[in-house]
């Protein structure tokens, strides 16, 4: 697993060991980003807050950060998982523009004042068939995490159900092997989009 493109291409990422984590392949994180650079909805990766949740080994956040996001915040309860985000900012000397915070993504609770201004950005990679992302995307909301028109890019399996979240819209989604990527927009209610 490398970083697909950026000021990191080519540098390889670490991934935590067994079955807990499931990366999204490089093809497929290129792919994604092919979209959040060039699609007419989304205002591309420079200076983007990123909040990457389900982070596993980190390789969506880091590779935003490759491609001139400004910041990212990590979420992930798992510790093997951590370890290797951990090692990953490291190896990439990105510890000023990102951190890792030990969180359920389902049970984020209000956004600290430490974690500075609301996110532009979402990753949600959650395990499959479980209906984690669409209780996260809520927990993002509710707990003022996104800013007004966020994108926020969910991996769900390719086999799963469509779904929808109160105060997302649907921009677009594509089948990547297994997997479905869905690009979603947060807009609130009285959001001022």
């Amino acid at each position: 697993m490398r970083i697909v493109a950026g000021r990191f291409k080519g540098r390889a990422l670490q991934a935590p060991a067994g079955e807990a984590t499931r990366p999204t392949s490089d093809r497929a994180r290129q792919a994604v980003f092919n979209i959040l650079e060039h699609a007419p909805w989304s205002d591309g990766l420079l200076g983007a807050r990123v909040i990457d949740l389900f982070a596993g080994s980190g390789a969506l956040g880091l590779e935003a950060l490759s491609r001139g996001a400004a910041f990212c915040l990590f979420v992930e309860t798992d510790e093997a998982a951590r370890g290797a985000i951990r090692e990953n900012m490291d190896v990439l000397s990105v510890f000023g523009a990102a951190r890792v915070h030990r969180r359920d993504a389902t049970d984020l609770g209000v956004r600290p004042g430490s974690a500075g201004e609301a996110f532009t950005l979402a990753f949600l990679d959650p395990p499959y068939g479980k209906g984690l992302a669409e209780v996260a995307l809520a927990r993002l909301a509710q707990g003022s995490w996104l800013a007004p028109g966020a994108v926020c890019v969910v991996e769900r399996g390719s086999g799963e159900a469509g779904f929808a979240v109160d105060g997302y819209e649907a921009l677009d989604a594509r089948d990547y092997g297994a997997a479905r990527v869905h690009f979603l927009r947060y807009a609130p209610a009285g959001g001022g989009l």
